[in-house]
């Protein structure tokens, strides 16, 4: 079976980046996790850092191995999961910067890698990860006679500006850093598009930089073209796909295209989801099963050999609402049965 291919502008990823750098006037790194955002981590990071990008954030010290494979020596990796048990020789033969989470982690880390880098992330509200307020204050010393990295925190609600959340989270994360002479890093994408009093020393930009909201004037990043296999004609009352939930209401086209929900392309979405062919919009049709999905292409001029999924006329958010979900979770499930194709 012909398979789809993910077309990955990085040079678009590029200018996201510069776009949003733009915006502050301190530094700005970038976070590859999960491999990228699903777009290929050592591609994506490699471009950044022929940009200008020297300091990079993934999830998990695996991740970070892996950068460093793809990167070299010379950039900073932070691993925002911490100093993890059985991470140790990981981050030292690496040279991997662990933002410590807890006060089990800074023990871990202070007696197995005394001297090594770390930052530290703070709990401002989130309760996620990060020292609370009273925990923090039992070990600041400890810590700050360490020398960290950076003492960072993350929004919960930087994609609503209105969110007094917000504002809450600046004011907790200025009273637990304030006068501490280490730098500070509080904002994601959302937390740039806030203003200047978020930036503080060093932004974490991330679904932005990929083309994803709430930066609305992202470049689109990830272009998606789905091949068609058979187009067929299905007379009026007729059904298509599994548990006969389209009906042709009228004489119809439907091609079948080589793509489902193994690739990414969630079954939730179902019929509230659409593709493009030559700029025109149609409707998909019936479930999207597994390997395969049904589009209405009764309306066009000629039977398509593949249809448009992602790229100039829909975004990663605009197929994330037709399944109820966000554009994070539409990207990093893309598939691995794509053909892949970097430009830039």
């Amino acid at each position: 079976m012909a398979t789809a291919t993910l077309t990955i502008d990085l040079n678009a990823l590029v200018e996201n980046w510069r776009a949003l750098h733009a915006q502050t006037d301190c530094d700005t790194a970038a976070v590859v996790k999960a491999d990228g955002y699903g777009l290929g981590a050592d591609r994506v990071a490699r471009a950044l850092a022929r940009a200008g990008v020297t300091k990079f954030f993934v999830a998990a010290a695996e991740e970070g191995a892996s950068l460093r494979q793809a990167l070299g020596p010379d950039p900073e990796i932070n691993i925002f999961s911490g100093h993890m048990a059985g991470d140790t020789d990981m981050i030292s033969d690496l040279n991997l910067t662990p933002m410590l989470n807890s006060v089990d982690q800074m023990l871990r880390h202070f007696e197995a890698l005394p001297g090594a880098p770390f930052g530290v992330q703070l709990d401002t509200g989130m309760n996620r990860l990060g020292l609370e307020a009273a925990e923090w204050d039992a070990v600041q010393d400890i810590a700050l006679a360490q020398n960290p990295t950076v003492l960072m925190s993350h929004l919960a609600c930087a994609d609503d500006p209105e969110h007094p959340m917000n504002a809450m989270q600046l004011a907790t994360f200025k009273t637990m850093t304030d006068g501490l002479g280490v730098p500070r890093s509080l904002a994601a994408t959302g937390g740039i598009l806030l203003g200047d009093a978020y930036h503080f020393d060093l932004t974490r930009p991330g679904i932005g930089i990929y083309g994803g909201m709430p930066f609305v004037d992202a470049a689109p990043v990830a272009g998606l073209a789905v091949p068609v296999i058979q187009v067929r004609d299905v007379a009026e009352g007729e059904t298509v796909g599994y548990a006969n939930t389209w009906m042709a209401t009228r004489p119809s086209q439907v091609a079948t295209i080589a793509a489902g929900y193994a690739d990414g392309i969630l079954r939730a979405m179902g019929e509230h989801a659409w593709c493009y062919v030559a700029g025109k919009r149609c409707k998909i049709i019936g479930r999207i099963s597994m390997d395969m999905i049904g589009v209405d292409v009764t309306d066009l001029a000629a039977s398509p050999k593949g249809v448009e999924l992602l790229g100039p006329h829909q975004s990663v958010d605009t197929l994330a609402t037709a399944a109820g979900t966000i554009g994070y979770e539409i990207l990093t499930s893309l598939g691995a049965r794509y053909t892949r194709r970097y430009l830039g």
